[in-house]
């Protein structure tokens, strides 16, 4: 991908533009293009800098959901799990999940519902879930506290690299012919025609097409009010934050997840990139965020709940990073509790003919897309053809460069320090402390490829290392 070429093609005309650079936004412009159409997309920050690069990075039919009797959603999931497995295997593999039970009723009631969620996945299952005695149940999760403990059940899901997948995404809207553009920032929409302003230049572009599609995840109700001020909110955003512990806490391969926490959602503490990734909690905000913040409560809330089941209970001094990430959960009457609000995703066309596609999750993006593409061909007045997305190979990095920096900034389209660090290499969720060190070295790569002067190079450093120390808890 090349942002340089991609700005020329703007002033063309499309059959849809697509706002919104997050999971539902590369979904949706990845199907119109395997369609066919012409499609341009912006983003007004950096590919999945949102939601989308802060999620408990599983790709999963959802177990929590079988209790709230919302099987066509887990169905749903798990369709498109197995999808994701086959068309993306070098971002998307198996992970085995341990429930642990500390009454024998409980460890037949967990085993029960996963039979059922064995089946909802049909034949694009991963293998079969199955009781586990107290002794191997200690044996794939040595970090567990053995009190009372009487054994587990086993069962799969999958894991999966979230910003490395949105950026896939994006390489692919890039090969189909799709024309992806980050750093454009929307600031008028109005039957058609789109007026976005470049973050770098200050240049403003003017889009236009036959549809124009707002897939801005929790932004949605903003980019709304620009063509409808007095709109109607539609989201009731709600903030999960994570925890990213050293893998001496939970060793092995084997992911803990408890069925119930204290807010009526599910704990997980999962292997992933050599650490332990520790989630969620459910906070609702009244305002969303570029870039949330882990409240002291949330970070409270996880250390307590871990220390009751792990061996050696983490504290602040052990988190080698935190992040935020909002859901875009569609409103449902007067209700103030975002853990029962449904995943499904909604699409809402406007009087003059905005289409906003919001809710949802990462593991049904393409059939959100899908849904949007549809919908848009029907505003549009176009012929209908099918998607393809159901069997498209998503890109992958054997034809990149080898080093990371500049595979991210001459395929990737990565422009600054952040870029690199936190969603093409994921330095930042990693260990935030470490990779402010790294930025001096990846500020300087940059500012060579992309002609860049010292004093960007500074401010770069500046700016990545006050983003790092949001990432760091107060001890």
């Amino acid at each position: 991908m090349n942002r340089d070429a991609h700005l020329q093609r703007l002033d063309e005309p499309w059959d849809f533009i697509v706002i919104g650079g997050g999971a539902s936004g590369l979904g949706t412009a990845v199907d119109a293009a395997s369609r066919g159409f012409r499609v341009a997309l912006v983003e007004q920050h950096d590919f999945a800098k949102g939601t989308s690069s802060r999620s408990t990075k599983l790709i999963h039919g959802g177990v929590r959901y079988l209790k709230q009797g919302n099987l066509s959603l887990v169905r749903e999931a798990l369709h498109e799990r197995g999808l994701l497995l086959r068309n993306a295997p070098h971002l998307v593999h198996p992970l085995p999940f341990v429930i642990p039970a500390y009454r024998q009723w409980d460890r037949l009631y967990y085993s029960a519902g996963l039979k059922l969620y064995d089946r909802l996945a049909g034949d694009l299952g991963i293998e079969p879930s199955r009781l586990l005695g107290l002794q191997e149940t200690i044996d794939r999760l040595p970090g567990l506290r053995p009190d009372k403990l009487c054994g587990g059940v086993l069962y799969h899901d999958a894991q999966f690299d979230d910003a490395g997948l949105a950026v896939s995404l994006a390489r692919t809207l890039s090969d189909l012919g799709g024309n992806p553009v980050n750093y454009l920032k929307v600031v008028a929409v109005r039957k058609g025609v789109v007026r976005a302003v470049d973050q770098e230049t200050g240049r403003e572009h003017t889009l236009r097409a036959k549809a124009v599609i707002n897939a801005t995840g929790v932004f949605a109700d903003e980019i709304r009010r620009l063509e409808e001020p007095a709109c109607e909110p539609m989201l009731a955003p709600s903030q999960g934050i994570h925890l990213v512990l050293p893998q001496a806490f939970l060793p092995g391969g084997n992911a803990l997840m408890i069925p119930k926490t204290d807010d009526g959602r599910v704990l997980f503490a999962i292997p992933w990139q050599g650490r332990v990734l520790l989630g969620t909690t459910d906070t609702p905000v009244d305002r969303p965020e570029l870039e949330p913040v882990p409240l002291e409560r949330e970070i409270d809330f996880l250390l307590a709940h871990a220390g009751r089941y792990l061996t050696h209970p983490p504290e602040r001094r052990d988190v080698l990073a935190m992040f935020a990430g909002l859901r875009p959960l569609v409103k449902q009457g007067a209700s103030g509790k975002t853990s029962v609000l449904p995943r499904d995703h909604v699409l809402q066309v406007s009087a003059s003919g905005l289409i906003t596609l919001t809710g949802g999750k990462w593991t049904t993006y393409r059939r959100m897309g899908e849904d949007a593409i549809d919908t848009a061909i029907r505003v549009a007045g176009l012929d209908f053809r099918p998607s393809n997305t159901a069997t498209l190979a998503l890109a992958g990095t054997d034809d990149c460069p080898a080093d990371p920096v500049l595979r991210a900034v001459r395929v990737e389209m990565a422009r600054t320090v952040e870029d690199v660090l936190a969603r093409r290499t994921l330095a930042l969720l990693l260990d935030a402390r470490a990779s402010a060190g790294q930025a001096p070295e990846v500020a300087e790569l940059l500012a060579r490829e992309l002609g860049r002067d010292a004093e960007w190079q500074a401010r770069q450093v500046r700016e990545y290392r006050q983003l790092a120390e949001s990432y760091m808890p107060s001890c």
